[in-house]
C-alpha cells in the first residue's frame, strides 16, 4: 500500500510559506526508484527571511517571549512536541523509511529515541533555572560575582539525511532548550564524481519527517520564528545560512569535505561552530570472546541503519588465532540477514539512499578487488531485488593500510578486516586512521578493555558492543570526525553563552586614584 507523502512548503515565522522562487526538489524512493512527491527548495532569498524571523522570535516583546522566558516555559513546548511525535509515531516512522529506505523498526525506534530526546531538554531547560546566577567564590570580599547563561542566539542547524528526524532532534531539542531562535536545514549529497570540477553538484536528500516537524510545532503553537525549516541545496541554502551576518552558530554534522566549507565561510564572521562529521571507526576483537556475541556486534555496528552510519565500525580488527573461525561465523550471519522492501516485517537491511550513493559503494568494492583485497562475502546487488538501490552486507578481506578500503568512509554495508597478534599492534591498527568518532573494543578482560579505551582515538568508545546511543552521554568526535559535543549538558551548553556579572559592594572609595582636592 502506497504511504501518502504531504505536500509541504518552507517552515517560516510559525506557518507554512511558498520559497520565493518557487523551486522544488522531487523526492526519489531508494526502494523503487520511483518519484513519490517533492519539497520545496529553500535560496539564499528565503533565508533571509527566515533569519529575520529568528532574530524577531529572540527580541519579541524585550526576549521575555522565548529567549528570556524560564526554562519551565520553554520545557512545556518541547514536552509538547514529544507527546505530538508520539501521537504521531507510525506515520513519521514509514515516511521515513520510504524516504530514506531505512527498515521501518530502525524508523519506529528513531521516533522513540525523538520523542526521549525532547523529552530529556524538557528537564535540562527546567534545571537552567535553578543554575542562573550561581556564585563565583573570589579571592576579594569586596566583590560578588555570579554568572547568568544566556542563548547564543540565532542558530544554523545543518542535519544529514541517514536520521533525518533524529539528527535534525540532536541539534533542535538542546538549541529550542537554551532560548535560541533556529534554522533547520537538511544536508545535501555532494556528488563524488564532480568534487574535481570548479562547480559542485548537489543532489538533496530529501527530509519528509523534518518538514512534518513544522506541522508538529504550529499544532503546539511554538511561537512564530523560533523554529523555521528550510530544504534546500548548498549553494543556494547552506552557504547563505553559513555566512549570513545575523546567525551567531552553525551545528553541521555531515561530510569532512562540506564541513571545510563552513568552517571558511563562518572564519570571516568569527563564528563558532559545532562539528560532527565522518568516521572509519574500528572494532577490535580479542581472542577471548564469545564468538557469536562478538560477530553479532560486528555486524550491528557495520550493517545498521543499511551501513550509512558516521560512526560505523566498518574496520574489523581480529586476533589471529580466532579470525579463521570468526570469519566463518561472521559469514553465516551476514548470510542471513534479511534484505528486502524495508516496510516488510523482519527486514533488517534496505536499499542505499540515493542512487549516487549506490554508485559510490560498488565503486569502493569495485576498487578493493583491483587493489587485491579479497571479497569474502557480498560485493553485489542481492539476485531477488531488481529494482531499488540495494547492495548486499559486504565483508572484505586481506586488506592492507594502504588501500582505499581501509582509509577511506564508505557509507554503506562494508566491513573491511585485519587480523594482528598483539594489543599493541591492535592500537597501531585501530589508531591508524584520519578520522575519530566511534571505536569499539570487545574483550571478556575488562583490565584489558580499561587500557585499549583510553588509547583509542575516538570520541566514543564501546566496550563489548557497537553503536548504542544515549541522548544522556556526549556525542562527537576529534581528529577528522569534527569537533564539540552533542547529546547529554554538553549539547546544551554548546547554544549558551556565559557571562559574568562582578559587582563593587564595598562602601569604601575604590582608591586606585589620588583624588582630587577639594
Amino acid at each position: 500500500m502506497a504511504i501518502p507523502i504531504p505536500s509541504r512548503q518552507l517552515f517560516i515565522n510559525g506557518d507554512w510559506a511558498e520559497p520565493l522562487l518557487k523551486k522544488r526538489i522531487p523526492i526519489i524512493n531508494p526502494t523503487t526508484e520511483e518519484i513519490i512527491g517533492d519539497i520545496p527548495a529553500a535560496t539564499a532569498e528565503d533565508v533571509d527571511v527566515a533569519v529575520q524571523a529568528a532574530r524577531s522570535a529572540l527580541t519579541r516583546n524585550k526576549g521575555k517571549d522565548w529567549a528570556f522566558a524560564s526554562g519551565a516555559v520553554r520545557a512545556k513546548y518541547l514536552r509538547a512536541i514529544a507527546a505530538k511525535i508520539k501521537e504521531r509515531k507510525p506515520v513519521l516512522a514509514k515516511l521515513e523509511t520510504v524516504d530514506c529506505g531505512k527498515p521501518l523498526s530502525e524508523s519506529e525506534a528513531d521516533m522513540d529515541d525523538v520523542v526521549g530526546c525532547f523529552e530529556y531538554y524538557a528537564d535540562l531547560a527546567e534545571g537552567l533555572d535553578a543554575k542562573q546566577k550561581a556564585p563565583i567564590s573570589l579571592p576579594m570580599k569586596t566583590f560578588k560575582s555570579y554568572v547568568i547563561k544566556e542563548p547564543i542566539g540565532v542558530v544554523a542547524l545543518i542535519v544529514p539525511w541517514n536520521y533525518p528526524l533524529l539528527m535534525a532532534t540532536w541539534k533542535v531539542a538542546p538549541a529550542l532548550a537554551a532560548g535560541c531562535a533556529a534554522i533547520l536545514k537538511p544536508s545535501e549529497l555532494a556528488s563524488v564524481y564532480a568534487l574535481h570540477l570548479l562547480a559542485s553538484v548537489f543532489m538533496l536528500l530529501s527530509h519528509l519527517t523534518c518538514l512534518e516537524l513544522g506541522e508538529v510545532c504550529r499544532e503546539v503553537d511554538l511561537p512564530a520564528g523560533v523554529l523555521n525549516i528550510l530544504p534546500g541545496l548548498g549553494p543556494e541554502a547552506g552557504a547563505s545560512l553559513a555566512s549570513h551576518p545575523h546567525v551567531d552558530k552553525i551545528s553541521f554534522t555531515g561530510s569532512t569535505v562540506t564541513a571545510v566549507k563552513i568552517m571558511t565561510a563562518a572564519a570571516q564572521r568569527v563564528k563558532p561552530v559545532t562539528l560532527e562529521l565522518g568516521g572509519k571507526g574500528p572494532i577490535v576483537v580479542f581472542e577471548d570472546v564469545d564468538i557469536d556475541k562478538a560477530v553479532e556486534w560486528t555486524i550491528f555496528g557495520c550493517f545498521y541503519t543499511n551501513g550509512q552510519i558516521c560512526s560505523a565500525t566498518s574496520r574489523l580488527i581480529v586476533h589471529e588465532s580466532i579470525a579463521a573461525e570468526f570469519l566463518d561465523r561472521l559469514v553465516k550471519w551476514s548470510e542471513n540477514i534479511k534484505i528486502s522492501d524495508p516496510l516488510e516485517e523482519g527486514c533488517k537491511l534496505g536499499p542505499i539512499v540515493s542512487r549516487g550513493q549506490y554508485e559510490k559503494v560498488m565503486n569502493f568494492i569495485s576498487n578493493a578487488k583491483s587493489e587485491g583485497a579479497t571479497i569474502l562475502y557480498g560485493g553485489n546487488r542481492p539476485k531477488h531485488l531488481k529494482k531499488g538501490f540495494f547492495v548486499e552486507p559486504t565483508i572484505i578481506t586481506d586488506v592492507t593500510t594502504s588501500m582505499q578500503i581501509w582509509r577511506e568512509e564508505v557509507f554503506g554495508p562494508v566491513l573491511c578486516v585485519k587480523t594482528f597478534t598483539t594489543e599493541e599492534e591492535a592500537i597501531e591498527l585501530a589508531n591508524d586512521t584520519h578520522y575519530g568518532l566511534g571505536g569499539a573494543v570487545v574483550s571478556k578482560d575488562r583490565e584489558r578493555c580499561d587500557r585499549v579505551s583510553k588509547l583509542l582515538q575516538n570520541g566514543a568508545v564501546w566496550v563489548n558492543c557497537s553503536q548504542p546511543c544515549f541522548c544522556q552521554a556526549p556525542f562527537g568526535g576529534t581528529k577528522w570526525s569534527g569537533f564539540g559535543r552533542e547529546l547529554g549538558e554538553w549539547g546544551l551548553e554548546s547554544y549558551l553563552s556565559v557571562k559574568q556579572v562582578t559587582e563593587y559592594v564595598s562602601d569604601e572609595q575604590w582608591g586606585w586614584y589620588q583624588p582630587p582636592k577639594q
